[in-house]
């Protein structure tokens, strides 16, 4: 699940900060701190990656709402899903693209110290990460706008048997915690003894590799685009609008992402959205960076902060047109889908939906807006449990796909630029844009 915030914080002098924050969920492990302890990575096979496919400098068609001054980032999130082959894996992946770009590695058991300008991050359990941008100008308790969006569910279901296996070692299949065929392919894939293998979380992948398709390579082909899709977009929303010493100097918020684990179970865990992570984020920065810290700073910070909750959204299927509702029915193609529900399945608000798509509108980018049919179920996102966790401002949003939740989802290659470009802006104009509106 992926989250983008800002959050203003308040100084002594009546200076206003905000803070962006981005939230996702990632796959890829950082290793155990204990060097007694190493943490390994395998896979099968490596596939053989098209440079055609997965290059950063694949063409756009010209006229598309895509085309412009600014790269495509298409080549660099086939690159990322393909280096993401679990929630672990996504996660070393963003780790490492931020520490690349200059963000330095915080711990949470340690005392942080944060200066103006400063770029940090942590994880969690591996599987989860924060990263936030810390403006120049004074900053002030008072806001942090985030999206969240990423979800990973890992499985592994099988049944083995061997008949060549000694009539012994069958009976005590049983009594061993996993079947002694697949310890010894785990062995032997890390190189090392059986007895060393001490837990293991395992995820089943499909081994294709993610690429574009249609006849004129309009679309993605891939697994876990639900919702490392969204991921990517934030993390290269939040690198591009703070990489340059020039991107924070006026900057008055924190602009943050998070990324976190198991949404699609419920995001009761530890390192998921139902945990106060990002929230105790929040407070330690504000107690980092406020000159002069006064009761009420933290809660004055959230109420002019702004969260962006980023899940997929499934778009209007062909052959399944009557599923969706006449005038909602989210396109491919044609940009962020705003999501509303009235049972508060979505976070998003009149006033929340409007700002996030005056935002768009100021940079000429396409939005759509959605409501499920009354008489179907609907889904949820990270969305609701973080804007009632703390009162913050949230909208739900999110890239329209096919086959979610499949072994090979589909969604459009304009639409991932388009998203990309959205957070981007929302990181860089949402200041003046919710200045023009007073609501309590």
């Amino acid at each position: 699940m992926a989250a983008i915030a800002r959050l203003h914080l308040l100084q002594p002098p009546a200076a206003a900060v905000n803070t962006s924050v981005l939230f996702s969920k990632l796959p890829r492990p950082s290793p155990f701190s204990n060097p007694n302890y190493s943490l390994c990575y395998t896979r099968t096979r490596k596939p053989s990656l098209s440079r055609r496919l997965c290059s950063n400098s694949d063409s756009i068609p010209e006229g598309s709402p895509t085309s412009g001054a600014s790269a495509s980032i298409v080549g660099g999130l086939l690159d990322y899903l393909n280096e993401s082959w679990t929630q672990f894996h996504a996660t070393a992946e963003a780790k490492r693209q931020l520490i690349a770009a200059g963000y330095h590695l915080l711990n949470e058991n340690d005392e942080w110290d944060l200066k103006p300008g400063g770029r940090y991050l942590f994880t969690r359990n591996m599987s989860c990460l924060v990263a936030f941008a810390v403006g120049e100008k004074t900053v002030n308790k008072d806001g942090f706008k985030p999206n969240l969006e990423t979800h990973l569910v890992p499985l592994l279901a099988t049944k083995l048997e061997d008949t060549s296996l000694d009539p012994k070692e069958k009976s005590n299949i049983s009594k061993a915690a996993h079947h002694p065929i697949l310890m010894q392919i785990l062995s032997d894939e890390l190189s090392c003894g059986i007895e060393d293998i001490a837990s293991m979380e395992l995820n089943i992948c499909d081994t294709q590799p993610s690429c574009l398709g249609g006849a004129n390579s309009e679309f993605i082909f891939s697994g876990r685009l639900d919702n490392l899709a969204s991921s990517y977009c934030a993390l290269r929303a939040l690198i591009d609008s703070s990489g340059t010493p020039g991107d924070l100097s006026s900057e008055h918020a924190i602009r943050m992402i998070a990324l976190f684990d198991n949404e699609e179970v419920g995001s009761e865990s530890a390192q998921g959205a139902g945990a106060p992570t990002m929230f105790e984020a929040m407070g330690r920065i504000v107690g980092c960076l406020a000159q002069e810290y006064v009761e009420g700073a933290f809660e004055r910070a959230i109420r002019r902060s702004f969260l962006v909750s980023a899940d997929m959204a499934h778009g209007v299927h062909p052959n399944f047109m009557d599923k969706h509702e006449e005038h909602h029915r989210p396109e491919l193609q044609k940009g962020l889908v705003i999501k509303h529900n009235a049972n508060q399945r979505y976070a998003t608000s009149g006033v929340t939906a409007f700002l996030f798509k005056e935002v768009a509108k100021i940079h000429n980018l396409p939005t759509q807006e959605f409501v499920v049919r009354n008489d179907m179920g609907c889904g949820s996102t990270i969305g609701p449990i973080l804007a009632s966790g703390v009162g913050i401002r949230t909208v739900d949003c999110g890239i329209a796909q096919l086959s979610m939740h499949s072994i090979r989802e589909i969604c459009a290659k304009d639409d991932i630029d388009i998203a990309y470009k959205h957070f981007k802006a929302f990181y860089q104009t949402f200041p003046s844009v919710d200045r023009k509106l007073e609501v309590d």
